[in-house]
């Protein structure tokens, strides 16, 4: 009997809390199952298809509806892409686009950040709630109004170009009469205004995600900085960006997805898909698959290769980031 109340005493010993702990628990996992169930309707599903379509010639809807059978091409859609000159041109146009806009979004936003930072509770407040109206606007809303400031009869623009003295006017940009100038003819002059209209729709978010970072970084440690001697930019770089680095790399990450599949703002700005200087990736794709004659094919493919490079540039920018953190 002594040694069965041994034995007994010895297992509940070693059946601590802390071994339990460690046991695997399937709870968790199995709490997370309608989650990546909807993730893999709503998201994967579709991807899979695109990839399946981009290694077919699919010229009309009787295919895609399964009237006719999928001709497979392999790997002529991607060739097709890949040599093409012009996806040269619209890959430079994409990420210069998007490096211009990660970096403006990202300053602004930060900037912001530190001024709602810096600025009273009720202050701080109503300037977060004005600035979030131009987040929680709808893409193409806002795109509409943009498109209506520069409306090229009746926008604020043009009437404040108007407005100009004509001597001064003719001096500085060669007309005095600005009523029927297009400002999104000009392909650089459209990418300054897509780039405006991006950054105002953008950089809320950032501003709102850097406030919410400054408010863990511990007041002692900039303090101390301070009393240092350290001016504003020196407390930033050596002691607030340090700690703020993941919320950063999180936030750098996004804009890069968002600002390298950009396309409501650009497909109403520019009226549709007539200008083919200014296309990008996202752009590119829908016209390839919906401009008649339709290419479902060719406009998976470049879907597809939009997808890999935003994987591969977050997955680079995530490793870069945890990286640094270990070395720290």
């Amino acid at each position: 009997m002594s040694l069965l109340t041994k034995s007994t005493d010895e297992a509940a010993a070693r059946d601590t809390p802390a071994r339990r702990r460690r046991r695997p628990d399937k709870l968790p996992y199995l709490l997370l199952l309608p989650c990546l169930a909807i993730i893999a309707v709503l998201l994967l599903w579709p991807l899979g298809q695109v990839v399946a379509m981009s290694f077919f010639k699919l010229d009309n809807v009787r295919q895609l509806r399964g009237d006719r059978e999928w001709p497979w091409v392999g790997l002529a859609n991607y060739a097709q892409i890949l040599g093409d000159p012009f996806f040269r041109t619209v890959l430079r146009n994409t990420v210069l686009f998007a490096v211009a806009n990660v970096a403006l979004t990202m300053v602004l936003g930060t900037l912001v950040g530190l001024l709602l930072n810096r600025l009273g509770r009720k202050m701080a407040t109503f300037v977060a709630s004005c600035v979030m109206l131009a987040w929680a606007t709808p893409a193409l809303t806002g795109t509409i109004v943009w498109k209506w400031i520069f409306d090229d009869t009746s926008g604020l623009v043009t009437w404040l170009f108007n407005k100009l003295p004509d001597g001064l006017s003719t001096t500085v940009f060669g007309r005095s009469d600005w009523t029927g100038y297009g400002w999104f003819n000009d392909p650089l002059l459209f990418f300054g205004i897509l780039t405006l209209v991006v950054v105002w729709h953008s950089f809320p978010f950032i501003a709102v995600s850097v406030l919410a970072g400054l408010k863990s970084v511990p007041s002692e440690l900039q303090e101390a900085a301070r009393v240092d001697g350290a001016g504003p930019w020196r407390v930033f770089w050596s002691v607030t960006f340090p700690i703020l680095r993941p919320v950063f790399g999180i936030l750098v990450v996004l804009s890069t997805i968002w600002d390298f599949k950009v396309f409501t703002q650009q497909f109403v700005l520019s009226g549709g898909t007539q200008d083919r200087s200014t296309f990008m990736l996202s752009i590119y794709s829908y016209a390839e698959a919906f401009s008649p004659p339709p290419k479902y094919g060719l406009g998976s493919a470049i879907a597809v290769i939009l997808t890999v490079i935003l994987l591969v540039v977050t997955s680079l920018y995530v490793r870069m980031v945890l990286r640094q953190e270990d070395e720290s």
